[in-house]
C-alpha cells in the first residue's frame, strides 16, 4: 500500500507542480505527517523532490524531472471505466485505484494532451443521481462486487415487498441505475435482478460457479428494461392537457411523456391538446396524473376517468371537512 501512495504522491507532483504538504495529504487521503515521511522516503531513494519554503511555497519535483513508472496495474486499467462516475467508483471501493490510474493516465499522456485532459476534468461535470434524493444505503456493495469479479456464491437475506427471502446467488454483474445500485444473478436456476440496498445479509462464500457462457450484463438489462416497461404500463390514457401540463408532461412522465406529447393533437382555443399516453396500474396512474392537478382532464377509458372522478371527490371532500 505504500508503494502505490509514493506512486501517487510522485505522479501528484509532476502532473500538478508545487503542492503544499496538507494538499497533498487530502489528495491521498492521508495525514500531514505520513506526507512528510513520504516525502523523505522519495528523497532517499533519489527522487529529486525540492522543499520550497514561504507563503507561496510547497513540494515539487526538480525542473525537467519526469518519471515513467506509469503502467497501469489491472485494478486500475478497470477502475478506468469508472472515470465519469466517481461517486459509484468509491461505493465500490475504487476511489484510490481510478485516482491513481487517473494520475498514471497523465503523467504518460504528451504534454498538449496532458493540458487538454485538465482542462477538460477543470470545465466538465457529470452528476448523475436524481435531485433531492438521498442515494440508498449499500452496505453490502463493496462484497458484492468482489463476489462479482471472484464468481463467488452469495448466501443472502433478501429483503422483499412481500416478505424476506434467503437466497443463493451466483452474481454476474452489477448495474446502477438512477442511482440505485442492483445485482443480476442466477438464483433457483433463473436470472433475476435484486437490488443491493435491500440485502440484509450478503456472505461472500469461498464456493465458485461457472458463469453461463456468453452471458452479456448490458444485454441483459437493456431487455430486463423493456419488459419491465410494457409490464408496468397496462393501458393508454386519453388526456386533454393545458399548455401548462404540456410542458410537465416529460419532466413528470419521463419518455412516456415525450412521446405523447410528439403524437398530440391541434391545440384548441385556449391552447389544450389532446394525448394518448400509456399508463401503469390504475392505483399507480390515477396518483401519477393528479400531480397534473387541474392542469389536465383523463377523457379515458370511461374506468380511468371514473377512478380519476371518484379520487377528486374524496379530496374533495377532505378538505371542506378540513376547513
Amino acid at each position: 500500500m505504500r508503494a502505490d501512495r509514493l506512486l501517487s504522491l510522485l505522479l501528484l507532483l509532476q502532473n500538478r507542480g508545487r503542492m503544499t504538504a496538507p494538499e497533498l495529504a487530502t489528495e491521498l487521503e492521508v495525514s500531514v505527517r505520513t506526507v512528510y515521511r513520504d516525502i523523505e522516503a522519495l528523497g532517499a531513494s533519489g527522487i529529486p523532490v525540492r522543499a520550497d519554503r514561504g507563503p507561496a511555497g510547497g513540494y515539487r519535483l526538480m525542473e525537467g524531472y519526469r518519471t515513467r513508472l506509469t503502467g497501469l496495474t489491472d485494478a486500475e486499467a478497470g477502475a478506468l471505466f469508472l472515470a465519469g462516475a466517481p461517486g459509484p467508483a468509491r461505493d465500490l471501493g475504487l476511489g484510490a485505484v481510478l485516482a491513481t490510474a487517473q494520475l498514471k493516465l497523465l503523467a504518460a499522456l504528451p504534454a498538449e494532451l496532458a493540458e487538454r485532459t485538465s482542462r477538460i476534468r477543470d470545465r466538465f461535470h457529470l452528476d448523475a443521481p436524481a435531485w433531492f434524493r438521498d442515494a440508498d444505503p449499500v452496505t453490502h456493495l463493496a462484497a458484492v462486487a468482489r463476489a462479482v469479479w471472484e464468481q463467488r456464491v452469495v448466501r443472502a437475506h433478501y429483503r422483499r415487498w412481500r416478505g424476506e427471502v434467503h437466497r443463493e446467488l451466483h452474481p454476474l454483474g452489477i448495474v446502477l441505475k438512477a442511482d440505485i445500485w442492483y445485482v443480476v444473478a442466477l438464483a433457483d436456476g433463473a436470472v433475476r435482478t435484486y437490488r443491493i440496498s435491500r440485502l440484509v445479509t450478503a456472505e461472500v462464500t469461498d464456493e465458485t460457479f461457472e458463469r453461463p457462457a456468453g452471458f452479456d450484463v448490458a444485454a441483459y438489462w437493456e431487455e430486463s428494461s423493456r419488459r419491465l416497461e410494457s409490464a408496468l404500463h397496462q393501458e393508454t390514457a386519453r388526456l386533454r392537457i393545458s399548455p401548462v401540463a404540456q410542458r410537465l408532461l416529460p419532466v413528470q412522465f419521463g419518455t412516456a411523456g415525450t412521446r405523447a406529447l410528439e403524437s398530440a393533437g391541434p391545440p384548441d382555443d385556449e391552447g389544450w391538446v389532446r394525448v394518448d399516453m400509456p399508463v401503469e396500474a390504475r392505483p399507480v396512474a390515477v396518483g401519477d396524473l393528479l400531480r397534473l392537478g387541474a392542469e389536465a382532464e383523463v377523457l379515458g377509458p370511461p374506468e380511468l376517468r371514473q377512478a380519476m372522478a371518484d379520487a377528486v371527490a374524496v379530496l374533495a371532500r377532505r378538505y371542506a371537512a378540513a376547513s
